[in-house]
């Protein structure tokens, strides 16, 4: 902790638990079975199942094999679990047995304060009954004893409670929970730990809803104060809002996949929830408890097996690519100063608008265009870089202004009173290296969008058909893609103390890699053109046409559909510039 202040937690006595000494052996003795939501039926999962090939025993999980058998399912938990790949050292039953006899040894009743990292974390019971309850606060109390790097995990009560319906006692269930904690698996977690960790997770949540969940997005951004704030909420949904029967479903198919699959049920729940509420009805409500009630009443919209069919179906990014993207939102935490240690937020994530001030936008539509850009980039305010009201019409100094800062926002109003524009990945100084192909730059981040007078956004067509490119293999990608030491640390390129810089694709440490061109196979070239400059004006979008572009005085311009946005014209197709902005992110 070094020099920085302690926290003093003083418990009262409603946050103290009284601990009977008492432990029950047998599967099912925490379980109140009155109110088990599904009938129990003989165990019928065949002895070499986990002998299956990998893929075969994830169909099974997802369809739901060990769904209605509690012996079944229990042993195959115990079984998964004993796989995971995970610390040399790791406390195990005997260890739990150990300190339990020394924590809750004495004969009778005595109080233990809730651990701190559990602090303000529900802690959701589902079917135990009063004696599950009991062992279920045992063992969350020795886990803060041996494992005190914890300092926050608002999933951890959740899952212990599960685990503990279908553990044969107390030591079992915490094995399992230390397995689950000490997972060393590679580009894979199973539960966050840490402040930083869990909103890196959140963030994370919410660069896939923007892509995956356009629809669900934009309603929540047009109706939610803080869009981030919604997306905070996203593992509660699963392990504090759904029914227990949909839950344990969620903790089958978890075992064996790790977190990505939270993700894609997440999402199915996000799409399930546009698609049963209007926009007129989430006028004035609280959305956070709307999607919250929302989630505990899914049976009432999707069954449990139509939500994981929907959930399989979202194509996501493999689980690498995933870590990577985690990565790169923890580095624009810690650029924000969240640290490892920190139990809570020391600043409001949201970005301030109250004292925004542009020309082309009104603080609430650049709020929905903030929305639309990655989670690691819209943690930071926007600072103006360059408008033609104040820096004159002219391209050099454009390029002279908007030089060392990516990624940046262009907005144009056209005299017409139409808004557009684009979020570009990529330095404008990238245009002066020699060998891009057709003078075009910038990574499938980028996007073009409308803001008046409708606003949609038109991201890369590959994100919203991958079915049109296929991954390079492994073998063909011309540079690895970067470890946690990379993303984590330095970039060669420095940034300046006023705006956040990535660095450039060819350096150590991209923070977008999977979407670099190089990672695919392109069947036409042409649909990988985002960003192109010269003296003569600046294009964005090719093929078959150009999204946007501006001549050399930067008052006249073109719009129309090209093959990289798979866009329409974004506003008159021949038109004049009133004003034009570019806005970069400025850091801590």
């Amino acid at each position: 902790l070094g020099s920085s202040p302690v926290t003093i937690v003083v418990t009262s006595e409603a946050d103290t638990w009284d601990i009977d000494t008492s432990s029950c052996l047998g599967c099912g003795q925490f379980v109140d079975w009155d109110k088990m939501p599904e009938p129990q039926q003989p165990a019928q999962i065949p002895r070499d199942i986990l002998s299956r090939p990998p893929k075969e025993l994830k169909r099974l999980a997802r369809e739901g094999c060990w769904a209605t058998s509690h012996a079944g399912r229990a042993g195959l938990y115990h079984r998964l679990i004993q796989q995971v790949p995970c610390r040399l050292v790791t406390p195990d039953a005997l260890v739990y047995r150990d300190v339990a006899s020394r924590l809750f040894g004495k004969p009778g009743v005595s109080s233990h304060p809730l651990p701190e990292f559990l602090e303000g974390c529900p802690m959701p019971t589902y079917c135990l009954n009063p004696q599950g309850v009991t062992a279920l606060k045992k063992i969350l109390i020795c886990v803060g004893n041996l494992f005190p790097d914890i300092t926050y995990s608002p999933m951890l009560p959740a899952l212990a409670a599960l685990l503990l319906h279908y553990s044969e006692d107390e030591a079992q269930c915490f094995e399992s929970i230390s397995r689950l904690l000490a997972s060393n698996a590679p580009h894979a977690s199973y539960i966050d730990q840490s402040f930083l960790a869990h909103q890196a997770s959140c963030m994370t949540f919410g660069d896939l809803a923007n892509k995956h969940c356009p629809a669900a997005h934009k309603l929540i951004a047009s109706a939610a104060e803080n869009v981030f704030e919604v997306y905070s909420e996203w593992l509660s949904w699963l392990f504090q809002g759904l029914p227990f029967a949909y839950a344990a479903r969620v903790l089958d198919v978890f075992l064996l996949e790790g977190q990505k699959v939270l993700y894609r049920i997440a999402l199915a729940l996000l799409k399930q929830y546009r698609l049963s509420v209007g926009s007129a009805e989430l006028q004035g409500a609280d959305i956070k408890a709307d999607l919250q009630a929302f989630v505990q009443n899914i049976a009432e919209h999707v069954t449990v097996n139509k939500l994981l069919e929907r959930a399989f179906g979202i194509r996501l990014f493999s689980r690498k690519e995933i870590w990577l993207l985690q990565m790169a939102n923890r580095k624009a935490l810690m650029e924000r100063g969240i640290t490892m240690v920190q139990r809570r937020p020391s600043f409001h994530l949201a970005v301030d608008m109250q004292n925004f001030s542009s020309s082309t936008v009104t603080a609430q539509e650049m709020r929905l265009v903030w929305s639309w850009i990655p989670e690691r980039f819209s943690l930071f305010p926007p600072v103006l870089l360059f408008s033609t009201c104040q820096d004159g019409c002219s391209l050099q100094r454009f390029y002279t202004c908007c030089e060392g800062c990516e990624p940046t926002v262009l907005l144009i109003k056209t005299t017409q009173g139409e808004v557009c524009g684009a979020f570009l990945s990529s330095d404008w100084s990238e245009r002066k290296k020699s060998g891009a192909t057709s003078g075009f730059f910038g990574t499938g981040e980028c996007f073009v969008f409308t803001v008046r007078p409708e606003a949609e956004r038109y991201e890369w067509v590959f994100i919203k058909k991958p079915e049109l490119a296929k991954a390079v293999p492994r073998s063909r990608q011309r540079s690895p893609s970067p470890g946690p030491e990379s993303l984590l640390g330095s970039s060669p390129g420095g940034s300046s103390s006023n705006h956040l810089t990535v660095p450039a694709p060819h350096r150590k440490g991209r923070l977008s890699p999977f979407l670099a061109i190089r990672h695919f196979l392109l069947p036409s070239k042409t649909a990988s053109m985002f960003m192109s400059g010269s003296r003569d004006g600046i294009v964005i979008g090719g093929g078959g046409g150009q999204a946007l572009s501006l001549d050399a005085s930067l008052l006249w311009g073109h719009t129309e559909h090209c093959e990289t946005f798979d866009n329409p014209p974004l506003c008159q197709e021949n038109f004049q510039v009133q004003l034009l902005e570019v806005w970069g992110f400025q850091s801590a």
